[in-house]
């Protein structure tokens, strides 16, 4: 098969960009969605609007972190049986994992219209900002199991051999959210409800590639009788659970970097916030990208106990991170007001702010890339533990010290060099535990 073929071609940089380049592409234009969203929303709503998105981002983000969570540990779980030749059950434990997605969709959709109003009135926000809140949020939850399936089919797509098509999938819905925003916003005049409904439109695309896809035999994984397995949705669960942690706690820490924006600067602060975020979202999907590229690489050649493809895949890896990583830092630094001014003009008190916030911030684009890439390496692994400790760590821990101490002693420049701090912090841990691993004569290193 062409998934099979593809997996016993020798490891270099040729082959190993024959994975990533599309998933790398993929990533950036999933990342368009929520910016094209804020673009529009800024521009033809105002900065109140802007910062009601990031406000609704933390329940998104726990839309996210559980789809996340059940894609890239089951995507390890599976193509690891691909790996030891057990390809029935992998295609039956596949199907169980579409369906878990689809049922953990339900609910959470359910459980957002129940919640939201009560915690967005707890925060005390102004009438206007609360109301963009509610009229996002509601449109978006309509979504919900079309977004979990889209990043699952996502990274099935990739581990099927069918990149190129998850590839033109993503750049469809990309294009089509882009449209919709502007004919919803601008056209019909929908606000920032229209925003949500084109964004989720947009996810839709690749949830129904994907259910096409997948219901066709001649393709490497495709739908089979699902059979329950516990301890099959207990491996994707762990696997993922260092991905779920760190979009999880993405959340918080936008709750986090949201108050103590309202308490030193008001709501411009927190539209300036989310500018800061949106580039670096951009720029991480470059290393996201990648990692989702390689990692299926890196789940079959474990299973395979390949131990010298895997060496090769993991130092080719690092290298082309720490390229991405200087030239995304630079372009950052460099290109700071062209790109806070697509969201924000200079007459706006939120672009100084933003401006400021970029130039700090850019400094972390040199650690991020390799933080995510020792993530997604331990969970490709099947080592779902040192992952969910490296993430947990960079995305939670070592980011509330960065966010309680810094800004007490930098004011607002201290809620930017958080994020750098944290990072730096992140690398630190990062490398002691490969180190440690390396040490112990680990067969995946």
């Amino acid at each position: 098969m062409e998934g099979q073929s593809i997996y016993n071609k020798p490891v270099t940089l040729k082959n190993i960009f024959r994975f990533a380049v599309p998933t790398i592409a993929m990533s950036v234009f999933m990342s368009f969605y929520t910016m094209v969203d804020g673009l529009f929303v800024s521009n033809l709503i105002g900065t109140d609007a802007l910062s009601a998105i990031n406000l609704t981002a933390p329940v998104i983000q726990l839309v996210t972190a559980i789809s996340t969570m059940l894609a890239t540990g089951g995507s390890a779980v599976i193509m690891k049986k691909m790996g030891e030749k057990k390809e029935a059950e992998a295609r039956e434990d596949f199907t169980f994992l579409i369906l878990v997605n689809v049922a953990a969709g339900v609910l959470m959709c359910g459980l957002g219209y129940v919640v939201m109003e009560p915690a967005f009135a707890a925060i005390g926000l102004s009438e206007k900002v609360m109301g963009h809140c509610t009229e996002y949020l509601s449109r978006y939850l309509l979504f919900t199991v079309p977004i979990l399936l889209m990043n699952n089919f996502t990274l099935y797509m990739i581990a099927s051999g069918k990149a190129a098509l998850s590839l033109a999938c993503s750049v469809t819905g990309g294009v089509l959210n882009m449209t919709l925003d502007w004919l919803f916003i601008a056209g019909f005049g929908l606000g920032i409800g229209g925003a949500a409904v084109a964004t989720g439109l947009g996810y839709s695309v690749t949830a129904v590639a994907g259910l096409w896809v997948f219901s066709q035999k001649k393709n490497l994984l495709h739908f089979k009788k699902p059979v329950f397995r516990g301890k099959v949705l207990k491996n994707a669960a762990a696997n993922g659970s260092s991905e779920m942690a760190t979009a999880l706690v993405a959340g918080i820490i936008t709750m986090m970097f949201n108050w103590t924006m309202l308490r030193f600067v008001g709501e411009n602060g927190v539209a300036a916030v989310t500018i800061i975020m949106y580039v670096l979202m951009f720029a991480s999907s470059l290393y996201t990208g990648y990692s989702y590229g390689v990692a299926p690489m890196i789940s079959f050649y474990y299973g395979e106990n390949n131990r010298e493809k895997l060496k090769k895949l993991i130092l080719a890896s690092l290298k082309v991170i720490g390229c991405i990583s200087l030239l995304t830092a630079l372009a950052s630094f460099l290109f700071t007001k062209p790109l806070v001014a697509v969201f924000a003009r200079p007459d706006n008190p939120v672009y100084g702010l933003a401006a400021t916030g970029n130039r700090i911030c850019a400094v972390a684009l040199l650690f991020i890339g390799f933080n995510i890439f020792a993530s997604g390496m331990f969970t490709a692994l099947s080592k779902g533990m040192a992952s969910a400790v490296l993430a947990f760590s960079r995305s939670f821990v070592f980011m509330l010290i960065a966010m309680l101490a810094l800004p007490r002693i930098f004011g607002v420049n201290g809620i930017w060099l958080a994020t750098p701090a944290a990072e730096l912090m992140a690398l630190g841990l990062s490398a002691a535990v490969v180190a440690g691993y390396a040490r112990q004569g680990r067969r995946a290193l």
